[in-house]
């Protein structure tokens, strides 16, 4: 049995065991507490019946016009918990509130060699929009992929039709 909720300042206190993987971004709590302060409904946990934090979801609305999007900033599922279908479920979560804010698309950015979240997010409908070349500070021979999945707003699915070349990380908007 696991619940999904919103994230509180006190969770800070209990997550750090789900942070414990190389493939996800840890950041300075007072990032966490931008995104907390900032976009609290984009930002859940799953929680056991135990009160275990299991995994979570942070992101945030931004954009303009038809670029406004829904950014899934980071997702995490502890080791112990994976194949469970807990990070769709928390994808699912944050794509309705893009919905229901009149979003065009979600968008995020995973590690091209992470194969596993890759092909997960290709399942849960998204798709390849770009390739930006060391994208990741701290490892720059790493690139990432810029994957997005259109919402209902965006009837023609302009949004998700791929550039035909790579960008770098300041060509980003």
């Amino acid at each position: 049995m696991a619940t999904t909720r919103p994230f509180t300042c006190e969770d800070m206190f209990k997550f750090s065991c789900t942070n414990l993987d190389p493939l996800t971004e840890t950041y300075a709590l007072a990032f966490y507490m931008q995104y907390l302060a900032h976009w609290p409904e984009y930002f859940q946990v799953v929680e056991s019946h135990d009160g275990k934090i299991m995994g979570y979801i942070m992101g945030k609305s931004e954009g303009h016009a038809e670029n406004w999007h829904g950014h899934v900033t980071a997702l995490t599922v502890a080791p112990e918990y994976r194949r469970l279908g807990l990070a769709a479920k928390l994808m699912n979560v944050l794509e309705e509130i893009s919905e229901n804010r009149f979003c065009f698309f979600v968008d995020l950015f995973v590690r091209v060699s992470n194969q596993v979240a890759v092909d997960m997010y290709k399942r849960l409908g998204y798709s390849v929009y770009r390739r930006v070349i060391e994208y990741y500070s701290g490892d720059p021979d790493e690139d990432a992929f810029d994957m997005r999945k259109a919402l209902s707003r965006d009837v023609e699915k302009r949004s998700v039709q791929p550039l035909a070349h790579p960008v770098r990380p300041e060509d980003l908007e």
